[in-house]
């Protein structure tokens, strides 16, 4: 690793071979953990640019801003970039619940050890 990536002052994103960083979102004023998503470039300038939340769908192939038809944006509070620039976290405030299934956090579902899952409450 370089200093410069890991102590310098300039944003150089690690792309991974998809062109794709790790996006963490929690909630600003909580803390809870909303969701895991990916940007590419155009995602993270959009964000930063918008203030808003853009994403990357891996599943769709095309990118998305959070929000756009159910109007749940997230609104960017800060943005921090992990040591060696290959994760982003993003602290918001949810303009509603963060999960498309209406849930406030994809996080909705525990594991237990037989490998069954337990909604929340």
């Amino acid at each position: 690793m370089s200093d410069e990536l890991e102590q310098g002052d300039r944003l150089a994103p690690r792309w991974d071979g998809k062109g794709l960083i790790t996006g963490v979102v929690t909630d600003a004023a909580s803390g809870e953990l909303l969701m895991v998503a990916h940007l590419n470039e155009e995602a993270l300038r959009l964000s930063l640019a918008t203030g808003e939340a853009h994403f990357w769908s891996r599943s769709r192939g095309s990118l998305w801003k959070k929000g756009e038809t159910s109007g749940n944006v997230l609104r960017i509070v800060e943005l921090r970039i992990d040591c060696d620039q290959d994760a982003l976290w993003m602290r918001v405030e949810p303009a509603g619940p963060a999960c498309h299934t209406g849930a406030q956090s994809c996080f909705y579902r525990r594991l237990k050890g037989d490998f069954s899952l337990i909604k929340d409450a």
